[in-house]
């Protein structure tokens, strides 16, 4: 019997993958007994590669992306993955500092001073469309504007991963639409690895290089879409077109 396959296995999949989860099973235990949330999830993302997740609420979406950002630990199976930043739902900028010292909070967590971190956040502010709104508060800025400053504090953390939590729900359509453009420009130009979770399907085609759809809960992958439509994508194109119908078609809801 030899040892060496199975260690180089391992060491390719590490070069290889940025993220992989093998048969994660995750429980809570509540007041109606426990709560079967994640069954048997596998999922592999390479490096470089945005993976977005779908599927209805309550499926275990957000509880993936915790176990991934090991927030979370599974009750079952594996997760392994290189340091991962969060962005949640909700951009929970600090009200009292300005944008670009909220921008900056991920890099005085690294030991900056505040005045480094300044320094460093700053020139992101005019490739984020940002630029002028240095000083203002969280209270001034529009929607848009807050979640552009939520996505640079992800970005400064540093990490090769990011896992966006919904990012775009609480915006209005045209603004939603906006950011949706943006965001796909911004990961171009500074790639991660990205698992975006999100409820609006076309939004994961459009900004996805593969889609996970998941099933009500407990949770499981029950179909994976490979996007291999070139970017930039348009709502309109009839390729991006077919696999939001297709899509549509893996969570049971009628086009």
């Amino acid at each position: 019997m030899t040892v060496e396959a199975p260690d180089q296995e391992h060491a390719e999949e590490q070069s290889e993958a940025a993220i992989v989860i093998e048969d994660a099973v995750r429980r809570f235990t509540s007041r109606r007994g426990v709560v079967l949330a994640l069954d048997g999830i596998s999922v592999r993302v390479r490096r470089g590669e945005i993976v977005a997740v779908v599927g209805p609420s309550g499926c275990g979406k957000t509880t993936l992306l915790e176990l991934i950002c090991g927030l979370q630990n599974p009750d079952g199976g594996r997760v392994q993955c290189a340091p991962a930043a969060l962005m949640p739902q909700r951009d929970l900028l600090l009200p009292w500092l300005s944008a670009l010292d909220n921008a900056g909070v991920a890099l005085r967590a690294r030991g900056l001073s505040r005045s480094a971190a300044r320094a460093a956040a700053g020139p992101w502010f005019e490739r984020f469309g940002l630029a002028g709104f240095e000083a203002a508060r969280p209270g001034e800025l529009s929607g848009g504007m807050r979640q552009r400053v939520s996505f640079l504090r992800s970005l400064l953390a540093g990490k090769p991963v990011l896992a966006l939590d919904e990012p775009f729900a609480a915006l209005d359509a045209i603004t939603r639409a906006e950011m949706q453009t943006w965001l796909a420009r911004a990961l171009q130009e500074e790639t991660r690895t990205v698992v975006l979770v999100t409820h609006d399907v076309e939004e994961a085609v459009l900004l996805g290089d593969r889609v996970a759809v998941m099933s009500p809960r407990p949770g499981r992958i029950v179909a994976n879409l490979v996007i291999d439509v070139p970017r930039p994508r348009q709502r309109t194109d009839p390729h991006v077109v077919a696999l939001r119908a297709q899509a549509l078609r893996s969570l049971g809801v009628p086009e």
